[in-house]
């Protein structure tokens, strides 16, 4: 599936988009978990693959992966187990550089097109030197989403929006993932300034936890992704029916904004 295309029509018949993201391997559910979510509202999902030392992520990401390395799981498994899903949304992969770099980027690119993923986003990668993974990604059919945060200048958004592919990440403020009280309006103006910089879909991700949140943010872009909300309930023991109907009320918000 291609995750634009997908992204571009779901935002084309004015559907706020909504991206949740589940780490990988964290519980016994999290293959189900993943299914039900792609049943309750989201329009893609993103997998955290498992890493030991997550320079971008707060303590509940951490946690989650630091839970599902001690359960055995690995960067090759969990792509290797996504081949099983059988859901009709995008799936894109956050995975830290290490294991991209370890696996040999060609090997890595097709192991998530074997896998039915569809993008990639490797945070700590920059755009000035992700050549060589986008070749093997983009001939594996696999989309790199690339990031953009409050501090970036004008003409490297521009490359950024150039060069990303699937939708455009805009950080909503600096720091690490987790979960906030309110959005904040550097938040609000990394929406627009992505917006302003591209037709390409632009969703906010780090800190959005709640439906209020969810609409609010996206007023500012096409959609959200919210991670640390969903992660803690499933690090709080959520039943992937749970983690669906948390899905869900983001979901209801969304649409209500409408």
């Amino acid at each position: 599936m291609n995750l634009e295309s997908h992204l571009r029509a779901q935002r084309d018949r004015e559907r706020r988009l909504l991206v949740p993201y589940i780490t990988g391997g964290i519980n016994d559910d999290w293959l189900a978990t993943i299914e039900e979510v792609a049943a309750r509202g989201a329009d893609a999902i993103e997998i955290g693959i498992p890493f030991s030392d997550p320079i971008m992520d707060g303590p509940v990401i951490q946690a989650a992966s630091q839970q599902a390395l001690l359960r055995g799981a690995t960067p090759y498994g969990v792509v290797a187990e996504l081949a099983a899903l059988d859901i009709d949304v995008p799936l894109v992969v956050m995975t830290y550089y290490n294991p991209v770099h370890h696996f040999g980027h060609v090997r890595f690119a097709e192991a998530l097109a074997s896998a039915g993923v569809d993008g990639a986003i490797v945070p700590d990668l920059p755009v000035d030197e992700i050549d060589e993974w986008a070749d093997a990604a983009t001939n594996a059919g696999i989309e790199t989403v690339l990031l953009a945060a409050p501090t970036t200048t004008d003409e490297r958004l521009a490359t950024i929006c150039e060069r990303s592919h699937g939708f455009v990440y805009g950080i909503a403020l600096l720091g690490v993932t987790g979960e906030r009280e309110s959005v904040s309006s550097e938040a609000l103006q990394m929406g627009t300034r992505l917006k302003n910089a591209t037709d390409k879909p632009v969703l906010l991700g780090l800190g959005i936890s709640n439906p209020k949140q969810a609409r609010e943010a996206s007023g500012a872009a096409d959609g959200v992704i919210v991670g640390s909300a969903l992660v803690r309930r499933l690090l709080e023991g959520a039943s992937p029916r749970e983690a669906g109907d948390f899905v869900a009320t983001l979901r209801a918000g969304l649409d209500e904004g409408v």
